[in-house]
């Protein structure tokens, strides 16, 4: 999900550019960069992940303009990194994916905005949810956090992309509907299953990679 060309106005370009550069000046100061730096683990992990994704995001269906489809991804990397380096995780596949034409530099703000850190805060944000109603099945942590945040993470960029699209007059609300709304259910599922299924093989494996993990909690 991204924009391939400049569908904003210069009003919407600028709000999330400003929007973009407030979480990821968040995101850099609240990162622990002396524990990144002593744990080559931590930092294989962020530096595959942006790999991982660069290659992902080349894959995607394309739609009306603007409205194109890729894999997010960003909500198994949340779990793992937490949310702050997962934005630069993503960010860093973005710049894979301007670098080999797929998407334009002009539109970097707009893409990381939707594309990286609104699905990295959502994912976070349920992360916290599922953490405070201190569920003591390990279960809930897989399916909370990983099938169901990254359905609702999904939806929810999608959403703010397409009044994103409306608003700047693209298209109207009847052709949003029709050319991505009534999908979104679709997308949501193979988002959450591939996220999930991924988050039950590390929690099997390798549960030290969830970063996110309090493995103290359940029982």
């Amino acid at each position: 999900m991204g924009m391939t060309e400049n569908l904003l106005s210069t009003t919407q370009w600028l709000i999330t550019l400003v929007l973009f550069l407030l979480i990821l000046v968040r995101a850099v100061r609240i990162i622990d960069w002396q524990a990144v730096r002593r744990d080559n683990t931590l930092q294989h992990t962020f530096f595959g992940a942006a790999l991982v994704l660069g290659f992902l995001w080349q894959l995607r269906a394309g739609l009306s303009p603007g409205l194109s489809i890729h894999v997010f991804g960003i909500t198994v990397i949340t779990l793992m990194l937490g949310w702050a380096l997962a934005v630069l995780a993503g960010l860093l596949a973005l710049v894979i994916t301007v670098i080999t034409g797929r998407e334009p530099l002009l539109m970097f703000a707009a893409n990381g905005l939707i594309t990286v850190m609104i699905p990295a805060l959502v994912s976070h944000g349920i992360m916290l949810w599922e953490r405070h109603k201190n569920f003591k099945n390990f279960f809930a942590y897989i399916f909370v956090c990983g099938f169901f945040g990254a359905g609702v993470a999904v939806a929810a960029a999608g959403i703010v992309m397409c009044l994103l699209l409306w608003s700047s007059g693209v298209y109207d609300l009847s052709e949003l509907v029709h050319e991505y709304l009534r999908y979104l259910p679709l997308f949501m599922i193979p988002e959450g299953f591939a996220n999930g299924a991924f988050v039950t093989g590390l929690m099997v494996f390798h549960p030290d990679r969830l970063t996110t993990l309090d493995q103290r909690r359940y029982r």
